[in-house]
């Protein structure tokens, strides 16, 4: 390896650090502000490290959050299931089976990407309300379906666009049909596609705001709800709402350490093709 090679990597390795350290920042100051006791924590002092360690924000922060990080669990999780697997047939019926006016079916759906939230909250409540569903998770769920399926339908369609006609036309021959092949064959295939349909949709439906703010109500509200009712009160725990969302943003990375490194595997499949 040459001199030249090596500083090159040299600065990039430097500025990667960089960023890297500017990016841990804040996430540093939520645990050390997390492990203090209230009154230990001001401006002045707000990099510096707790002493004594003290997990009185933790617990008090648990109290409070914890009904709501299960309504986050009750929603979260059906949602990403749903999703994955609805946008798992669109994708394959998309990809594999070619109808007249498919890509006009595909380019319709992938228009639902762009279509700002904040325009339709107004119709999108009073459907819900026609539907008795406004104010609950269902509701709540129900809106995140919808709206995650067009990064769903793209994310499979590009995966499954990569998987050989052949193995298709060989299951034909063997006797399988419309559902056989995509039960017993495409399914198998996609593991590192569902990887990412449920990584993305959990982390999406996991932190959002505005749709459980508009739609649900208490108690049925989201993690992220109860953590702004937090800090919009008159006299701010700080150590308390950090604590909130220390805890709110463990499950988030709980799924990227558990399957990340399927993640950019999964993510890059589709790439080339489709």
């Amino acid at each position: 390896m040459t001199a030249k090679r090596i500083a090159g990597r040299t600065v990039l390795y430097v500025v990667l650090t960089f960023f890297l350290v500017i990016f841990l920042l804040p996430v540093y100051m939520l645990v050390v502000t997390s492990l203090k006791h209230n009154a230990a924590v001001s401006l002045s002092h707000m990099w510096s490290l707790p002493h004594p360690i003290a997990f009185s924000g933790l617990a008090q922060a648990w109290h409070v959050v914890s009904p709501d990080l299960l309504n986050s669990v009750y929603l979260a999780v059906p949602v990403t299931i749903i999703a994955s697997f609805i946008g798992a047939i669109n994708g394959y019926a998309l990809s594999k089976w070619k109808f007249r006016g498919a890509n006009i079916v595909y380019f319709i759906i992938l228009l639902g990407m762009f279509i700002p939230y904040q325009s339709t909250l107004i119709p999108l409540v009073k459907v819900l309300a026609a539907i008795h569903l406004f104010g609950s998770i269902p509701g709540l769920a129900l809106a995140h379906i919808v709206y995650g399926l067009p990064i769903m339908t793209l994310i499979f369609r590009n995966f499954f666009a990569e998987i050989p006609q052949d193995i298709l036309e060989s299951a034909q021959i063997d006797g399988q049909g419309y559902w056989g092949i995509f039960w017993y064959i495409m399914l198998p295939l996609s593991v590192s596609g569902f990887v990412v349909a449920c990584i993305w949709e959990f982390t999406q439906v996991w932190n959002d705001f505005l749709f459980g703010v508009s739609i649900t109500l208490p108690p049925w509200q989201p993690v992220t709800v109860a953590i702004v009712n937090l800090s919009g009160s008159q006299h701010i725990q700080w150590n308390v709402l950090m604590a909130a969302t220390l805890i709110a943003s463990l499950p988030t990375l709980l799924v990227y350490f558990i399957a990340g490194r399927y993640f950019v595997r999964g993510l890059l499949a589709g790439s080339v093709k489709g």
